[in-house]
């Protein structure tokens, strides 16, 4: 009975597919590349089951032959997609579009992703060669199997026209410390949020998070999985910032701290301290290169995605008005304004006068260059750290921080600079004798943020304030006029 294995995983009573009472007797080998009299439709579903994956089946021998593709039909000929083939379904199935109740076979929502015809060039036991024809899915595709029930599936002919691959290697494109553009109409403006970037690529459901300087952290915010699953099949590339929240809703990187050192948080963590991953680009969408697009563009794919979830959101942008929106930033207690000339492409890992930050809170990043012991109830810990920017001749002396620590911090940062120890000072020039004296030099690979309210004449910071540790910002990118 050709469809026995998909009745024996199904009752008609709990589920809403279409289950045959019946079968009418006949081969379960499919082979042969005549096709006449077999058949030609076929069908793509999205299913959000246990995983995401579309189901493509094909028509033969009065049944459809399924295969579970989790990231899709490729439309890059240079990337093969793993598939994986299950049993045979009703021809009823074609048209199926439903929810499964939780906890029967391949329980969640089912939806027809693309259906039409297709013509077959081969058919074995180990290779299934079609042309399709649908409103989505145009090409020849190969199927072919690796072992047991694993397959593979190729694009043959070229990817569609003007369709371009995913980059997998950008870096996000920076702005400038400056003021208030005159011409505010030709700009846009968006808060400031006090986070850390990400560039999430979306490829078949998956996400991939990745920092500012390019490590892989998608393990570090499970959170964000879900905007894979609403954006589908919808490839895209987003630039945005990961904040946590404090309860009176604003974005605090003190608070942000407890979730960025953490390879895999627990249940209790992520309770604890959500996220949310705040987007305000679009890079590319759907085989769309938006690089070279101006700011305008970029903005409206991406409010055209309609992204929107418990951990990821777009913002309001407020076209003009600036002076107006760093007002109430400043009322609020908010961090600033980023200011984005509306024509201005996206430039990857360039810093540029076409974005511009405006804050009311001086931050600054800072290499960490060693440390000096405490006193009193600090004996024997660290007391304040030792600070450095780049200059043309390497890391000069910016300062020191003994403030804006707790317990935990001091101990995080004794642990983290211990292997680091080095015997001399890594400053090109002199540091003040009443801090090196005694001072615990370190190998300069740390970043530190701070707050301060001003830089001094020779170059030092004013008051810092420590506000913890920045993991996407490398050592050799913290100059002076970056601040």
């Amino acid at each position: 009975m050709p469809l026995e294995t998909y009745r024996a995983k199904r009752d008609a009573r709990r589920t809403p597919e279409p289950v045959p009472a019946w079968d009418v007797p006949g081969p379960q080998d499919h082979t042969g590349d005549d096709q006449a009299g077999r058949g030609d439709t076929f069908v793509v579903q999205e299913h959000h089951a246990t995983a995401l994956h579309w189901d493509v089946r094909l028509e033969r021998d009065g049944v459809l032959v399924s295969w579970a593709v989790p990231k899709g039909l490729p439309l890059d000929p240079a990337e093969n997609h793993l598939a994986k083939q299950t049993e045979d379904h009703p021809m009823a199935y074609a048209t199926f579009a439903g929810s499964i109740p939780k906890g029967e076979y391949g329980g969640g929502q089912v939806t027809v992703w693309d259906s039409g015809t297709y013509v077959l060039e081969k058919w074995t036991d180990r290779e299934v060669k079609v042309v399709l024809t649908g409103q989505r899915v145009q090409g020849r595709y190969v199927f072919f199997r690796t072992r047991g029930d694993s397959w593979m599936v190729h694009r043959m002919d070229g990817p569609p026209q003007g369709w371009t691959p995913l980059p997998k290697d950008l870096q996000p494109m920076l702005a400038t410390a400056g003021t208030m553009p005159h011409d505010e109409d030709r700009w846009a403006f968006e808060v400031k949020w006090d986070g850390v970037r990400a560039l999430v690529r979306v490829d078949g459901g998956r996400v991939q998070v990745r920092s500012r300087n390019g490590n892989d952290v998608t393990a570090s915010y499970p959170e964000l999985r879900g905007l894979g699953l609403q954006l589908g099949s919808r490839q895209a590339l987003l630039d945005g910032e990961i904040v946590a929240m404090t309860p009176s809703g604003r974005s605090d990187f003190g608070t942000l701290q407890a979730r960025m050192h953490v390879a895999k948080p627990s249940a209790a963590l992520l309770r604890a301290t959500p996220v949310q991953l705040v987007l305000f680009d679009a890079l590319h969408v759907e085989g769309r290169s938006l690089l070279d697009e101006p700011w305008t563009v970029r903005r409206e794919a991406l409010e055209a995605l309609e992204l929107g979830g418990e951990a990821w959101q777009v913002p309001d942008v407020f076209r003009g008005h600036g002076t107006a929106l760093l007002a109430a930033t400043r009322d609020q207690g908010l961090e600033g304004v980023v200011a984005k000339r509306c024509d201005s492409p996206y430039l990857p890992g360039r810093r540029t006068d076409a974005w511009l930050k405006l804050k009311h809170v001086k931050r600054a990043s800072v290499v960490i260059a060693g440390w000096k012991p405490g006193e009193g109830g600090r004996a024997g810990r660290i007391g304040s750290l030792l600070l450095g920017v780049h200059g043309p001749e390497g890391l000069v002396y910016a300062g020191h921080v003994g403030t804006g620590f707790s317990d935990a911090t001091l101990r995080s940062l004794q642990e983290q600079l211990r292997p680091l120890r080095r015997e001399s000072s890594p400053f090109v020039g002199e540091v003040p004798r009443q801090h090196a004296r005694d001072a615990v030099w370190v190998e300069p690979r740390l970043v530190a943020e701070v707050e301060y309210t001003e830089w001094t004449r020779d170059d030092r910071l004013r008051h810092p304030s420590y506000k913890g540790l920045r993991e996407d910002v490398s050592p050799e990118e913290v100059t002076r006029e970056q601040q």
